[in-house]
């Protein structure tokens, strides 16, 4: 179902009221009323829909999530689900307020599991940084103390220097250096690969 021009319009930040007067408002038998209209197309109805369980669906979405800003972005999406959605009400397998709070609930779940997938991510890239770090600067590391490797490190180029120090002095990623400088990442990894090579060079190192 196509969504209504207005529909970015009607969803504004959350209505401020409390829970206790969201609820008093509710009347299931006019809600699902208005939901079969809104699977019907019908954006009037959606514009009703929304102001009467927008607070209701914060609600149940900021129990789960734990902030507020993200809050308001899930309930967002929960009402652009619920427009899609709407030709598949039931009402004699629950209400209108249950089947909007099983929706809330479920997408406000699948933000915080994403989350939490972005945050294992960028953990498990930080812990295998040392893992990935080509063999020549394993070498150097076991090899030569840092005053001698930033002595070296005037032989190479500003670019090389510049990618070599942000990986191997402030223990940041490939990813996190080329982000830093706004380079590609296969870029910053030549410069860090051809730098450390130019370092083994130059101290002499064995990394045969």
């Amino acid at each position: 179902m196509t969504e209504p021009m207005a529909i970015s319009r009607r969803l504004r930040a959350v209505p401020t009221r409390d829970r206790a007067t969201a609820d008093a408002t509710l009347n299931d038998d006019a809600l699902a009323s208005v939901l079969i209209r809104c699977g019907r197309g019908d954006q009037a109805a959606f514009a009703s829909l929304y102001d009467q369980l927008a607070a209701y669906v914060y609600g149940v979405v900021l129990r789960v999530v734990r902030d507020h800003s993200q809050t308001e972005e899930v309930t967002q999406e929960v009402f652009v689900e619920l427009w899609r959605i709407a030709p598949r009400f039931d009402g004699q397998k629950g209400s209108v307020k249950a089947w909007a709070a099983t929706v809330a609930h479920r997408r406000a779940v699948d933000r915080v599991r994403s989350e939490q997938s972005a945050r294992d991510r960028l953990d498990n890239e930080s812990q295998k940084r040392v893992a990935d770090t080509d063999t020549v600067v394993e070498s150097v590391e076991a090899s030569f103390d840092q005053a001698r490797v930033r002595r070296a490190l005037s032989q190479l180029t500003p670019a090389q220097r510049e990618a070599v120090e942000l990986a191997y002095f402030g223990a940041h990623t490939y990813r996190e250096v080329a982000a830093l400088l706004n380079v590609a990442e296969g870029t910053i990894k030549s410069r860090i690969r051809d730098g450390m090579i130019r370092l083994r060079d130059e101290l002499g190192a064995d990394v045969s």
